[in-house]
């Protein structure tokens, strides 16, 4: 993806706003994440023109890893024009020459912040996922080193309890985002806030997955056709959300689907939550 790297000098900055030795620091990074699939690898998050919290490890590693052939898509819980997948789109536009499309069958670079789009990706295609919190023992353990420890020992036990746990008042697991995965068999990893109905698009996926915590400063990856399977047990099996509506506008049966509120009366409907294959759908039915 690092093709042709071009500095502007006019500008006052660097190409993807970051300077090469941070980008280089990056990409090693993104490198020994790749070759650990699920490991949290540290580096130096730099400061970005935007809070932490709102997408800055993203932000880096897409501006590591971008090319001036690239395309860039950027998407916000599906959709492309909530105001934070404008923004981004709208930064690197300005601090490159990258162009950006919001189809994702065009994409080669894909920036996401809680889903994974319903197309099914491609070996060319890079999927960067903003990361609010990597440690996925963080909602059972608080000391860093603890973690350490369990993951270096494969010491999952605890969060199989908790799933348990879960179950056993409940009679299901709770989780509905950002639910527990193990990783190539061996690393419990965060898929990020994504809704478990996008984990299985996780598994043995064509295209490459990294995951950037600007606040946690972490990275991790999965690689292409890396097993990824969510925690369960034999007779309580993973499962995901299904409706029993079709999306309003394409009539989508198999997507994920945002339930929204029309007036004030309370009429609401169901509408795919990735507005690219929503909008792909509707152009095909009317042809």
């Amino acid at each position: 993806m690092q093709s042709e790297i071009i500095l502007d000098e006019g500008a006052g900055y660097n190409y993807a706003y970051l300077d090469e030795a941070s980008k280089r620091m990056i990409r090693r990074s993104i490198l020994k994440a790749v070759a650990v699939p699920g490991y949290q690898v540290p580096f130096g998050s730099r400061e970005m023109p935007i809070p932490p919290g709102w997408g800055t490890g993203g932000m880096q590693v897409t501006a590591s890893i971008i090319g001036s052939r690239d395309r860039l898509k950027v998407i916000d819980q599906g959709a492309d024009d909530t105001a934070n997948a404008v923004s981004i789109r709208q930064f690197f536009r300005q601090v490159s020459d990258v162009a950006t499309t919001e189809r994702t069958t065009d994409a080669t670079v894909i920036q996401t912040r809680h889903r994974i789009p319903e197309d099914p990706l491609t070996e060319e295609q890079i999927i960067v996922f903003q990361v609010p919190n990597p440690e996925p023992l963080r909602r059972l353990v608080v000391q860093e080193a603890l973690t350490k420890k369990m993951h270096s020992f494969a010491r999952y036990g605890a969060m199989y309890v908790h799933l348990y746990e879960d179950i056993a008042r409940h009679g299901g697991v709770s989780i509905v985002t950002d639910y527990p995965v193990m990783v190539n068999g061996r690393y419990l990893a965060s898929p990020s806030p994504i809704p478990k109905f996008d984990n299985p698009k996780l598994n043995r996926s064509r295209a490459l997955a990294l995951f950037g915590a600007g606040r946690e400063r972490r990275i991790h990856a999965i690689p292409p056709f890396t097993d990824v399977k969510s925690l369960d047990f034999a007779d309580h099996p993973f499962t995901v959300q299904r409706w029993n509506e079709c999306c309003s506008l394409c009539g989508a049966a198999d997507s994920y689907l945002d339930e929204v509120l029309l007036d004030d009366n309370g009429t609401r409907a169901f509408v795919c939550s990735d507005t690219s294959y929503c909008t792909d759908r509707r152009e095909r039915n009317q042809r």
